[in-house]
């Protein structure tokens, strides 16, 4: 996990804390929204992973963004609940562009291809 913190911070400029909760709160929601067997393997791959999930809690997003994918669920949640962690619009696609090239290098294209295509508007952010 610690690689991939790093990596995320170079490509980001978030601060190391920030990262981490943001990759719990990508992967607690691939966990509830994505193809389970993927997810679960692309988990499996990254060490780490779980306890960034438990230490992102459910991330509650704050103020109007939060409300708004409250409302929206899906990825507008998550962008809800990454803006609330300090995760800015400008920080996201290049958060989880990062994360998913971490992906395909610890899990393989046939794992996070079906997760891409599983969640509807994931693609724009990777």
């Amino acid at each position: 996990m610690e690689e991939l913190i790093a990596r995320v911070t170079e490509k980001t400029g978030l601060e190391a804390s920030v990262a981490r909760k943001a990759i719990g709160l990508i992967l607690a929601f691939l966990k509830k929204e994505g193809p389970a067997n993927e997810v679960n393997q692309l988990i499996a791959a990254l060490p780490g992973a779980e306890e960034a999930i438990a230490q992102a809690g459910n991330g509650g997003g704050g103020g109007l963004m939060g409300m708004v994918g409250a409302m929206g669920g899906g990825v507008m949640a998550l962008g809800g609940q990454l803006m609330g962690a300090g995760v800015s619009m400008g920080q996201m696609q290049p958060l989880g562009r990062e994360l998913f090239a971490y992906g395909r290098e610890k899990a393989g294209e046939d794992v996070m291809g079906p997760i891409v295509g599983a969640v509807p508007g994931l693609s724009q952010f990777v």
